[in-house]
């Protein structure tokens, strides 16, 4: 099994408690989502994320293609950070750690996430030619989506 590597940082002009508020909203998930996933959760969602919290959504990242996917948040220790992993999905393995933290004029936050594709060296081929670009192109349309949404001239990508 090959596995990936993604790290990226934003910096927000937040409080921790107003960054872990906003961020351990499950609801808020499909806000900071690109139109072009197609994202719809199909499971009920709590306010607040816990965890052992199973969520279900689908996302359509290829047109009419449509990939179920079920994720467990397996950590929490707020404000600081959660994780999620994938249970099933398109995946072979999904394990995304979201990270707080104070810093001068805010809150970092830091995404890393360490994930494995499927079949191999085929696998390897669409993460080449496709996988990776989505992921990258995923967080950017967050970064700029919070960016709006906190009124942030400040962040890193």
């Amino acid at each position: 099994m090959h596995l990936y590597h993604l790290r990226v940082r934003q910096n927000l002009p937040l409080t921790l408690q107003q960054a872990w508020d906003f961020f351990s909203n499950p609801n808020n998930l499909a806000e900071i989502t690109p139109a072009w996933l197609n994202f719809s959760v199909t499971s009920s969602l709590p306010e607040k994320m816990h965890p052992g919290m199973i969520v279900t959504y689908q996302v359509r990242p290829w047109g009419s293609l449509a990939l179920n996917w079920v994720t467990e948040i397996t950590h929490v220790h707020a404000p600081h950070f959660f994780v999620d992993e994938q249970r099933d999905g398109p995946y072979r393995f999904w394990h995304h750690q979201h990270h707080f933290r104070e810093v001068n004029g805010g809150v970092e936050m830091t995404d890393v996430v360490h994930y494995a594709l499927p079949f191999g060296p085929l696998g390897r081929l669409a993460h080449y030619f496709s996988v990776e670009t989505r992921l990258r192109e995923i967080f950017k349309f967050r970064k700029e989506c919070l960016n709006k949404i906190f009124n942030s001239a400040t962040s890193a990508f």
